[in-house]
């Protein structure tokens, strides 16, 4: 958690904020933990200043929200309220005190162990069934995106990328991307996506697949980069080339693999998943 800066602001809608959460999510995101008046702790999103002046954002990011507010599960992280018509739009979704899988892996812990490696692919698989069938593609699974709970992971999400990239406008406070337009961090997005294509379920499921990569070596499976330069080359990798996955256990690593087909269709389902695991792919995860 990070104290306030002295220009943001105090009060939105009916919360109090109180700290920025920039581990909750990724940092500079604009998520906040906030109190309500009647006492509930939640964590508060608020639309960047440089989206909500256009109108052709908030139209998707109204979709967005009011589809995730129909979303109900378990490993996820639900929307409790939302106020898309306000100045600066914002969101609030319960508040969960757990650390991303990317502060584990990165400052923490380093890579998880077979067992978590299994339990984790199991609970994403089960995130990513309940929000399928809510009609929601998530589009930007990676390691900031879940969190890690002594009861399994959470996977959150604002929809400010999606609706941000739908309206074909740059990141807040950056400029329009070399490679088009983009959802999500390179190093996570599947090829389809970096070819501009439309998003569909397959895509998340790849997106699971490097998650997963991720936590078993602490590294994307297909590198990463920090320039565009670097941008480049690694869509370049995602699209043609094979993963790395030689720190991935023997036993996970043919499932790992099979998420990070370049054909969409290639790929498992998360019940295909689920069963892949041990885990039971007809148990209810809401």
């Amino acid at each position: 958690m990070d104290h306030l800066l002295p220009h943001d602001a105090h009060r939105i809608g009916p919360y109090h904020l109180l700290s920025r959460l920039s581990a909750a999510g990724d940092p500079g995101r604009g998520v906040h933990l906030a109190r309500s008046d009647d006492g509930r702790t939640v964590a508060v999103t608020l639309v960047p200043r440089e989206l909500a002046r256009h109108e052709e954002f908030r139209i998707p990011f109204r979709r967005e929200v009011a589809a995730s507010r129909g979303l109900s599960s378990k490993w996820t992280v639900p929307v409790l309220d939302a106020d898309t018509e306000a100045e600066t739009p914002w969101l609030a979704t319960a508040y969960v005190a757990a650390p991303s899988l990317r502060q584990v892996v990165a400052h923490d812990f380093g890579p998880l162990p077979g067992r978590s490696l299994r339990a984790l692919a199991a609970g994403l698989a089960y995130a990513l069934q309940d929000i399928h069938a809510a009609g929601l593609v998530h589009r930007s699974l990676k390691p900031s995106r879940v969190l890690v709970t002594p009861d399994g992971p959470r996977v959150i999400d604002s929809g400010i990328a999606r609706a941000r990239a739908e309206a074909d406008l740059p990141e807040p406070g950056g400029s329009p991307a070399p490679t088009g337009r983009l959802i999500g961090t390179p190093a996570f997005m599947a090829p389809e996506l970096v070819r501009g294509e439309p998003p569909t379920p397959a895509c998340d499921v790849f997106g699971l697949g490097a998650v997963l990569a991720y936590a078993a070596t602490g590294a994307p499976p297909f590198g990463d980069a920090d320039d565009w330069r670097g941008i480049s080359r690694l869509l370049h990798r995602i699209a043609y080339e094979e993963p790395v996955l030689d720190g991935v256990p023997a036993d996970l690593r043919d499932l790992v693999r099979d998420c990070l087909r370049k054909t969409p269709a290639e790929r498992p389902t998360p019940a295909q998943i689920l069963a892949r695991t041990g885990a039971d792919p007809t148990m209810t995860a809401a």
